[in-house]
C-alpha cells in the first residue's frame, strides 16, 4: 500500500473516528467525575484540569475527526488557556454566579498553576490519540 493509500486508509472512516471520539469524551467525564468522588485537593483540582483539556482534545475530534493529534492537542490546549486567561476578567465569575454549566465550564477565578496542568492533558491526549491512529493504520494495512 502506497503512503498516500494508507494515508487516505486511516482518514477513510470519519463516522468512526466520530463515534470513538464521543465514547472517548463519556469516558473522560466520568473519569473526572469518578476522581472528584475518590479524591480531594491538589491531586482532584489538577487532574480535574487536565482531564478537562482532554476532553476538549475529544470534542476537536468529534468536530474535525480527520484532525491530526498535535492539531487537536494543540487546538485543546488553546482553548483551555484562552479560558483560563478569560478569567481575568469578571465574565467567567458572573456567568458563573448564573448558571452551574458556566461555573463548570468556564471556572470563575484565574489560577496559574492550571496553565500548566492543561499542558499535561494536551500532551497525554496527544499521546492517546496517537497511539490509536497508529495502532489503526497498522490494522488498516494488514486487511
Amino acid at each position: 500500500m502506497t503512503r498516500t493509500a494508507e494515508a487516505r486508509e486511516g482518514a477513510a472512516d470519519p463516522v468512526r473516528t466520530r463515534l470513538a471520539a464521543a465514547g472517548a469524551a463519556v469516558v473522560t467525564v466520568g473519569a473526572g467525575l469518578g476522581l472528584r468522588a475518590v479524591a480531594a485537593g491538589d491531586l482532584a483540582k489538577y487532574g480535574g484540569d487536565a482531564l478537562y483539556t482532554v476532553m476538549l482534545l475529544t470534542l476537536v475530534v468529534l468536530v474535525a475527526p480527520r484532525v491530526t493529534p498535535l492539531a487537536a492537542a494543540g487546538g485543546a490546549l488553546a482553548v483551555s488557556w484562552a479560558v483560563e486567561f478569560l478569567q481575568l476578567s469578571q465574565v467567567p465569575a458572573e456567568l458563573s454566579e448564573r448558571s452551574t454549566l458556566a461555573r463548570l465550564v468556564l471556572g470563575s477565578t484565574f489560577n496559574a498553576p492550571d496553565l500548566f496542568w492543561y499542558a499535561v492533558g494536551a500532551v497525554a491526549g496527544w499521546l492517546v490519540h496517537t497511539a490509536v491512529r497508529s495502532s489503526r493504520h497498522r490494522w488498516v494495512g494488514r486487511s
